[in-house]
């Protein structure tokens, strides 16, 4: 059985050969729109915080601060007192009983925290983001001296800006925002290549963007 021949139009249409996942401009566009604004969430609210306070921290001199600082006073019992007494190393913290006390009448925790051990005294520094503390201790009557100053809210949120005093676990989230805000740029850079054909305006923006903060550097002191 002779079969009719195939016309010429539909020869020509050939299935197109299938593409490999990392040809796909589909495939790279879901990835970077994912990967985009799942960095946007993670980061946002650390770039909300870290520009405001740059600009606080770029008008620091204009920003008036009052700060607020209270004094403690208070008695170590006899006992707790005694413990002070015995030599201890550089850097020594508080006894783990000595320390107890001294929170219950202070409302500081100077639990762990290095002190600076002379003939008559200890003292513990406790600085803290928007302020600082300190404790005092005589190691002959058990007298404890501490000062509480806040220096405020603003002055808190620039601290945390600058990472100054605000523990580890600070230190490391702001190492995870860092890496969000990288990877939230890059996404969007390669976005903005992916979609720059229909729009004219995208690479003259990127370039004013790079070449502002250059030029001012070099050409305003």
């Amino acid at each position: 059985m002779n079969r009719p021949p195939v016309p010429a139009e539909f020869l020509s249409k050939r299935k197109p050969a299938h593409r490999p996942w990392y040809r796909s401009r589909g495939w790279w566009l879901k990835q970077l729109h994912r990967w985009h604004w799942m960095s946007a969430a993670v980061s946002m609210a650390g770039m909300l915080l870290f520009a405001a306070t740059g600009i606080t921290l770029n008008h620091a001199a204009t920003i008036s601060a009052t700060p607020h600082t209270r004094t403690i006073k208070a008695d170590l019992p006899p006992s707790l007192t005694a413990l002070l007494a015995k030599p201890a190393a550089a850097g020594a913290p508080l006894p783990a009983a000595v320390a107890e006390e001294v929170g219950r009448r202070t409302g500081l925790d100077p639990s762990a925290k290095p002190g600076e051990w002379s003939e008559g005294e200890v003292y513990i520094a406790l600085p803290r983001p928007g302020g600082d503390a300190w404790i005092s201790i005589d190691r002959g009557s058990g007298a404890v001296s501490a000062e509480i100053t806040d220096r405020g809210w603003i002055s808190y949120a620039n601290d945390l800006h600058k990472g100054r005093n605000a523990g580890g676990a600070w230190s490391r989230f702001i190492d995870i925002f860092a890496a969000a805000c990288i990877l939230f740029t890059l996404t969007g850079l390669l976005l903005l290549y992916m979609h720059s054909k229909p729009r004219p305006m995208t690479w003259p923006l990127i370039g004013f963007g790079l070449a502002a903060p250059l030029l001012l550097l070099l050409f305003l002191h």
